[in-house]
């Protein structure tokens, strides 16, 4: 709060029994803003460290030492590249430069629901929980952040337990497999 002293006494005359007139005091008390924001801060720590995003659980690959990592049988591996023009492509398995052109395919989003079903009843599971099947997600630099999120949507439409499936770096070998296929088939 501002406070102003204002009790001076109208005229100023100069003599010998008028009193000097007041300096008039600004005094600003910033207490009660001090207070204000600790409450805020006090709030938004709170608040965030109740909240949690509610609409999707993500299963991101932590940095582990290659002996710590999870294995996996390859033949139920399933790997999802996005590319630019809203285009998926997929693998099954390993790829090498030998069996590329054999199982590297391409596919767009109304197919890729049909493909990631056919790929779940292929692997065998005995207990859900246990089973070995895994989906890699890959995005391309020139995908759009639209396509990896319809991906995810994908694997919860298709209830995809949350531990078999990540979203990983793509490596060299699959971009070059991507670019390639794009300008074979017209793709800008």
């Amino acid at each position: 709060m501002a406070e102003m002293d204002t009790s001076s006494g109208g005229g100023h005359k100069k003599g010998p029994g008028v009193k000097k007139p007041k300096k008039l005091s600004t005094r600003v008390d910033l207490t009660p803003m001090v207070d204000l924001g600790f409450l805020l801060i006090t709030f938004f720590v709170f608040t965030t460290t109740m909240s949690k995003p509610t609409a999707m659980n993500m299963n991101e690959p932590k940095d582990d030492k290659p002996e710590d990592q999870m294995k996996v049988k390859e033949s139920a591996v399933m790997t999802i590249l996005l590319g630019k023009g809203d285009q998926v492509y997929y693998y099954n398995g390993n790829l090498t430069a030998d069996n590329a052109t054999e199982i590297f395919k391409s596919t767009n989003f109304k197919e890729i629901r049909q493909i990631i079903l056919d790929k779940k009843r292929a692997v065998p599971d005995g207990d859900k929980s246990k089973s070995d099947l895994m989906y890699i997600i890959k995005a391309d630099k020139e995908s759009k952040f639209k396509n990896a999120i319809d991906i995810l949507d994908e694997m919860q439409i298709n209830k995809i337990p949350t531990g078999h499936y990540a979203e990983v770096d793509i490596n060299d070998v699959e971009e070059m497999l991507i670019k390639k296929t794009e300008e074979a088939n017209g793709i800008k």
